[in-house]
C-alpha cells in the first residue's frame, strides 16, 4: 500500500466565510497527540455529565457560510448535538495549530466563534508547546491566558524562584473543578 495514499484519502473541507477550504496536509503526529491528551481529559471529566467532549471530525454548523471542524469541542446543551454535526455553538472550542490553518485558527474562525457566543476558545501550538485561553467578554474572544510548558534546556537556566514562578496547571472557566495539567496536554509530544 503507498503511504501516501493515506493522506490523500477523504480531505476534510470546513466552510469559512462561504469558501470550502480544505484541511490538508493531514495532521502531523504531535498534533493528534495533543488532540488525543486534550480529548482524554475532557472525556474522562465529563463522564456521566451532561456536557459532551468530541474530537476531530465532526462538523459544527455555526452560519450560512461557516461549517468549521474544530479539533475538540465541549457541547453542554444536547439539542445542539444532532446525527450530522453540532448546530450552534459549543462552550468550548479548541483549535490546535498547523501551519496550514493557524491563519482561519487565529482570524476568521476566532472571530465567528465569538460572534456565535462560543464561551471559551483554545489555541494551542503543538511546536511552542503553549495554550492560549480565550474567553468571551462582551462579544469578544479575549485572551484570558497563556500556558507554557517550558523545554528541559531552559528550565536548567532558570532560578527555583523562576521555575516556581512557572504555571503548570490552569482551569478551564466552564467548570470550577476541572483543573488542567499543562504537561498532561503535551504528553508525547516531541
Amino acid at each position: 500500500m503507498n503511504s501516501n495514499l493515506a493522506y490523500q484519502d477523504y480531505p476534510s473541507e470546513e466552510l469559512i466565510g462561504g469558501k470550502l477550504v480544505a484541511m490538508s496536509p493531514r495532521p502531523s503526529i504531535n498534533h493528534n497527540r495533543v488532540i488525543g491528551n486534550i480529548y482524554r481529559i475532557f472525556a474522562h471529566y465529563l463522564n456521566g455529565r451532561k456536557c459532551e467532549p468530541f474530537a476531530d471530525g465532526v462538523d459544527l454548523y455555526l452560519t450560512e457560510t461557516d461549517r468549521f471542524i474544530p479539533d475538540m469541542m465541549v457541547v453542554c446543551d444536547p439539542d445542539k448535538i444532532k446525527p450530522d454535526g453540532v448546530y450552534g455553538p459549543p462552550d468550548l472550542v479548541v483549535e490546535v495549530l498547523s501551519p496550514s490553518t493557524a491563519r482561519y485558527d487565529r482570524g476568521h474562525k476566532k472571530d465567528v466563534y465569538a460572534r456565535c457566543g462560543v464561551r471559551e476558545y483554545w489555541i494551542v501550538s503543538p511546536g511552542d508547546r503553549t495554550v492560549e485561553q480565550y474567553l468571551l467578554e462582551e462579544g469578544q474572544l479575549a485572551l484570558h491566558e497563556t500556558y507554557g510548558l517550558e523545554l528541559e534546556v531552559i528550565l536548567n537556566k532558570m532560578s527555583q524562584e523562576e521555575r516556581d514562578a512557572i504555571p503548570t496547571e490552569f482551569k478551564c472557566s466552564l467548570f470550577d473543578d476541572l483543573v488542567i495539567q499543562i504537561a498532561d496536554i503535551f504528553e508525547r509530544v516531541v
